[in-house]
């Protein structure tokens, strides 16, 4: 069984953990996320598509992500997340933390932090090595790309992260 660590509303941990995605958490209680965007030196951006199978936004684009496991700071779990996801180990690409955002869904108990990096790195398609129980596809797509499945409605996040395509 997988927990996540609860956070306060000053992104600092309670103490206390939570069973993956068991939606129990009161107001002002948050859970970490992770958003890793993977650039190369070309400008080009690294991007996958989700599984059909998924319960939500089935065959939508994103950039590789999840939640971070109770007890792992935030960076390991976005080195974890784009390692799993496409196989590429960005821990030694330029870049790193960029912004954080929040999600309030009141009476839902399902509050985050999204915490947002960026790594540049040179990288061949050959390298990519997506996890076939997340993603059905990758693309190597510019950033026009990206804002064009954004204005189709298929690319998840696009507006709390459209800053780090730019």
């Amino acid at each position: 069984m997988e927990y996540w660590d609860i956070y306060d509303k000053n992104k600092q941990r309670t103490g206390r953990v939570m069973k993956r995605n068991d939606w129990c958490l009161k107001d002002d209680e948050y859970h970490l996320s992770v958003l890793g965007v993977i650039q190369r030196h070309d400008g080009k951006f690294l991007i996958t598509q989700r599984v059909l199978t998924k319960h939500w936004a089935p065959g939508w684009w994103e950039v590789s992500g999840g939640a971070a496991m109770a007890g792992e700071e935030s960076l390991e779990a976005v080195l974890r997340e784009v390692r799993e996801e496409t196989g590429l180990d960005a821990s030694k690409a330029e870049g790193g933390y960029v912004f954080s955002y929040h999600r309030e869904n009141p009476g839902e108990g399902d509050n985050y932090f999204v915490d947002i990096y960026k790594f540049i790195m040179d990288f061949d398609e050959s390298d990519v090595h997506i996890q076939k129980e997340e993603a059905l596809d990758f693309k190597i797509a510019t950033a026009q790309e990206i804002k064009e499945l954004a204005e189709q409605g298929i690319f998840l996040h696009y507006d709390s992260i459209k800053r780090v395509f730019e």
